[in-house]
């Protein structure tokens, strides 16, 4: 079995370098390709299967490539003793594929069956662990996807008037009326699928699924797909103004930070950070720079694979705990795993020279150099102060000298998993470096005041310096503690969003679905609705076999009653 795992990495890795590299020759010729296949052909009407090929596309399938092969090698060493382990590989293959069809589709129904794809598939991998809490988080991770499934459906619906459904060629010839309903629907479903307020919750609940899946997850597949759509629609995105988007996202940063910095499970911290990243790269792609969104993507796509992956070797440390406060001191026993791992969080902060930071610099640096106003500019900045503040927060907790004596461990690096953290790794110190000077053809230059350019770095070592003196507070602390419990509770819980999209709803459900069960299959409603029409056909049936027996008494009586009925008329 394990032969199998390597077999579909190295299938893998290798397809990966291969599309990066004709991406890079794609994006030095600015060229692009479309290729359209016709399956049938019946009178006027024609079938075809179309894909389009250009530097975006073939960059981020790389990217996916790589990230899934190394997923998939440090699983064949994680699912070892599952019982299921073959199961679990061609799962996460038709993951993978799923994604492939929604990158290269130009077309709206193709993009369709990536998109339900990834839907369908994400909730077969979060219920994996057969248990109540991940049959839950499958629930609800799927209902909050079929919201951007039927908003995609109806977008088809509203392409039935173009005569085709390639989006590529009538993206800038559509009727105002026509393009508002488009790109209204279309960012509907980039919100459902990248979990921006109000379908926030379905995220955190998805960590029900083992760790590697996580990582694929939340690095470059099915929560980058939301954004990755609207870069592709990003023409439609300049006809309207797009304020109201650009709140929400920068509302779900600042709150995805907040509740990261009251949260203990390891995996839903990193979650939650995930959350905060994609509300940048909606935040930057509202405010019209989508190359931008999409470089952030790809470099965030890379370290969060890599934190998730430690994550998960460090989990399986801790004798299956996610619980922070019981870890401490880990860098003693696990060197090379909290090396990596602090190579991601640094990236995510954006420290300086790490790929974290040419991105989210560059996209603050474009913030700054908008007129947007006040309130958008603090929200933003102090959004990626609380990233480096929990990303600091959660060093102290597992690698430093904080101790939470956990007694039931078992150090052990295995070779499979640190191999496959190794390019990763890699990618983290300097995906960041090369794609910029790859992607943009000229450097870019923003001149700004010397406070102005120095205020990201500023906000970086504020937000680290007030993470790690956070991390010293205790619970019967008067600033963040028992005094405030409520507050306390409103942050950490994402503000209160999980209870809105799930109790506030199933309970009127479940109350109403209990009376009918009591009227229909407990009470009278049973024998008077259920059963009346069976048992007055029970009974004709019965008078009719009685008929059918040719009993010459049956035909005296009616021949008798025959003649009384006529003699009365």
């Amino acid at each position: 079995m394990i032969n199998l795992y390597f077999y579909w990495s190295l299938i893998l890795l290798f397809m990966g370098f291969v599309l990066s590299f004709y991406g890079l020759c794609f994006l030095s010729n600015s060229y692009s390709l479309l290729l359209d296949w016709e399956i049938i052909t019946l009178n006027t009407s024609s079938l075809s299967m179309s894909i389009y090929l250009d530097w975006m596309s073939l960059i981020f399938m790389g990217s996916v490539m790589l990230i899934s092969s190394m997923v998939i090698l440090y699983s064949s060493s994680y699912m070892y003793h599952d019982l299921f382990k073959v199961r679990f590989l061609y799962i996460v293959l038709l993951f993978v594929m799923s994604m492939m069809f929604l990158i290269i589709s130009p077309n709206l129904i193709s993009i369709l069956l990536g998109w339900d794809g990834l839907g369908l598939v994400s909730y077969c991998l979060v219920i994996y662990y057969q248990n109540s809490n991940s049959y839950n988080a499958g629930m609800l991770t799927i209902l909050s996807n079929r919201i951007g499934d039927v908003s995609i459906l109806l977008g088809i619906a509203w392409l039935f008037n173009m005569g085709s459904w390639n989006y590529i060629y009538y993206l800038n010839f559509l009727d105002l009326n026509t393009s508002l309903w488009l790109m209204l629907l279309m960012i509907l479903a980039a919100f459902t699928k990248s979990a921006q307020i109000p379908f926030s919750s379905w995220l955190p609940a998805a960590m029900a699924a083992p760790t590697p899946v996580s990582s694929l997850v939340h690095s470059s597949t099915l929560v980058t797909a939301g954004v990755y759509l609207l870069i592709r629609f990003f023409d439609l995105l300049t006809f309207s103004s797009l304020n109201l988007f650009l709140l929400i996202s920068c509302l779900t940063m600042f709150m995805s930070g907040l509740a990261a910095n009251f949260e203990y499970d390891l995996k839903k911290i990193i979650a939650l950070s995930t959350l905060s990243q994609l509300g940048l790269m909606m935040s930057i792609l509202f405010m019209g720079y989508h190359v931008c969104s999409y470089f952030h993507m790809l470099t965030h796509a890379f370290f969060k694979a890599l934190m998730f992956l430690c994550a998960g070797l460090i989990i399986h440390c801790m004798n299956d705990s996610q619980d922070i406060r019981y870890m401490g001191n880990l860098v003693n026993c696990i060197p090379f795993t909290c090396s990596c791992f602090c190579i991601s969080n640094l990236s995510l902060c954006g420290f300086p020279f790490l790929s974290g930071f040419y991105s989210k610099d560059l996209v603050l640096e474009y913030l700054s150099f908008n007129y947007y106003n006040i309130f958008i500019f603090i929200l933003f900045y102090m959004s990626i102060g609380l990233t480096v503040c929990y990303s600091l927060r959660l060093i102290y907790f597992c690698f430093s000298g904080f101790n939470g004596l956990f007694s039931n461990l078992g150090y052990i690096e295995d070779s499979i998993m640190m191999m496959s953290l190794i390019l990763l790794t890699v990618m983290s110190i300097l995906g960041g470096s090369v794609l910029m000077w790859l992607i943009f053809p000229y450097p870019i230059f923003l001149c700004f005041p010397l406070f102005l350019k120095l205020l990201p770095l500023i906000f970086v070592f504020l937000g680290a310096w007030l993470g790690y003196s956070l991390s010293f507070l205790f619970i019967m602390d008067n600033i963040f503690g028992l005094s405030n419990i409520y507050f306390i509770e409103f942050l950490g819980n994402m503000w209160f969003m999980p209870s809105f999209s799930t109790y506030m709803i199933n309970n009127q459900v479940i109350n109403i679905s209990k009376m009918s069960a009591l009227f229909m299959d407990s009470g009278w409603g049973e024998y008077i609705i259920s059963n009346s029409l069976v048992k007055f056909l029970y009974y004709l049936s019965s008078l009719y076999s009685l008929y059918q027996i040719n009993n010459i008494k049956f035909y005296l009586i009616s021949f008798i009653f025959l003649i009384i009925f006529m003699l009365m008329i």
